[in-house]
């Protein structure tokens, strides 16, 4: 299949049943093109055949027809033209509540102003999290992305009685990389992440406050 036809079914991913002409609407594509997409994406386990219709879980199934789309050969600036910061965000607050973590997500920390994405709190130790779906990262920009968010840890322990660690969470499906000691985490490999973390503490960079 064409990446991109793939590409466009991400905006094709609503709530409520959707049939095929509805998809063909939403995604611009020709009805022919549209049920071929909707039938390989069902058969990919995205999406769900009710009658006539098509019942996705948002927002896990946009994630997951992006990834789908990667897979075929789009490119992460392809995918993320259709995938929106909150459909970023809002997946990796999922994952990390389906992981017993409580979950806040945009806090806004002031003197000085800084927002952290979302937050996962389990027991007495936080991760802090920067969502980057928007594209491929140069090692320069990665050090600079690394360098900002331990800054925002710092000042967040800076309120709070609890062990806090950094964590950038990308749509690349690479393995986990450590910067600085902080880890670089496919949104795919988030759940592996979090059930192996706390036996890695002293390999990862943890703050508290002093």
């Amino acid at each position: 299949m064409n990446p991109k036809l793939a590409v466009k079914g991400i905006n094709g991913i609503i709530e409520g049943g959707v049939s095929i002409t509805d998809f063909s609407v939403v995604t611009e594509l020709d009805e022919i093109s549209a049920k071929e997409l909707l039938y390989t994406l069902v058969q990919n386990g995205i999406g769900t055949w009710n009658d006539d219709l098509v019942d996705f879980d948002i927002p896990h199934d946009r994630l997951q027809t992006a990834l789908f789309a990667i897979t075929l050969g789009a490119t992460i600036e392809d995918v993320s033209e259709y995938l929106t910061w909150r459909d970023f965000e809002a997946i990796t607050g999922i994952i990390l509540e389906e992981n017993g973590f409580d979950v806040t997500k945009n806090l806004v920390l002031t003197k000085p102003r800084m927002e952290i994405d979302v937050i996962g709190k389990k027991m007495n130790i936080a991760l802090l999290i920067d969502c980057k779906h928007w594209k491929t990262m140069s090692k320069s920009a990665l050090d600079e992305i690394v360098k900002k968010q331990i800054e925002r840890v710092k000042r967040y322990v800076a309120d709070e009685d609890i062990t806090a660690l950094p964590v950038i969470v990308t749509l690349h499906q690479e393995g986990i990389q450590l910067v600085d000691n902080v880890p670089i985490v496919p949104i795919m490999k988030l759940t592996s992440f979090l059930d192996e973390f706390v036996g890695n503490l002293d390999s990862l960079k943890s703050i508290e406050n002093q």
